[in-house]
């Protein structure tokens, strides 16, 4: 099928077979992640795959008991950076010059430039920055999910500060800021399965500016 063929197939899930997706689908999906644009190539999030059948009924407990939580195969949590840090930003900026074999006088000028203003920033700014980028890399992991036929339920209806406590982030300088369930959908429990995808129509999406 074609990308807008895959588009049309998915739908967030709201019930899962709890059927197994194969390791080679979900390193597929998870590459995507890892290949999502971010903003200055910074990557400020980290996806912490979930299999363990406690963790999950965690944190379904504390992510309204959206069953898909403990139904699916693979739950993955993206948290963000809690704020961003010279050491974060020179460990991007190193890895690029490390990688390309060569340093670039506008690349540096550009880190310096970094340095002297994110991390001065109100911590919070910068993590709502930092979400914002892990939210790109969601929308990419959906879209290769629905390339492999895999089902996908994006979740924010969560309590973040338990789901911090749950898998330790904090103390890793992050935090939650969204789920997402990786499994198959079950039919025959999902109320929207056989629904009509509704979006708005171009019309009222999109705006030509000659």
């Amino acid at each position: 099928m074609k990308l807008i063929d895959h588009l049309n197939w998915r739908y967030a899930a709201k019930a899962m077979n709890g059927e197994t997706v194969t390791e080679d689908k979900i390193e597929r999906i998870l590459e995507a992640a890892r290949l999502a644009p971010t903003s200055s190539g910074l990557q400020p999030f980290e996806i912490f795959v979930i299999k363990n059948k406690d963790l999950k009924e965690k944190i379904r407990l504390v992510a309204w008991n959206q069953s898909v939580i403990t139904e699916c195969s693979h739950l993955l949590v993206f948290a963000a950076w809690d704020t961003y840090t010279a050491d974060r930003i020179n460990y991007m900026f190193d890895l690029t010059n490390e990688i390309r074999g060569f340093k670039n006088e506008g690349w540096e000028n550009y880190r310096n430039m970094l340095l002297s203003s994110y991390p001065q920033q109100d911590a919070e700014e910068n993590f709502n920055h930092a979400a914002k980028q892990a939210y790109i890399a969601l929308g990419t992991a959906m879209v290769a999910a629905a390339e492999e036929k895999v089902d996908s339920t994006p979740m924010e209806g969560f309590d973040a500060n338990a789901v911090d406590d749950i898998l330790g982030l904090r103390e890793k300088g992050l935090r939650s800021s969204a789920l997402l369930a990786i499994g198959y959908r079950k039919e025959d429990a999902d109320w929207l399965v056989n629904l009509t995808k509704v979006r708005k129509p171009m019309k009222d999406l999109v705006t030509v500016i000659d």
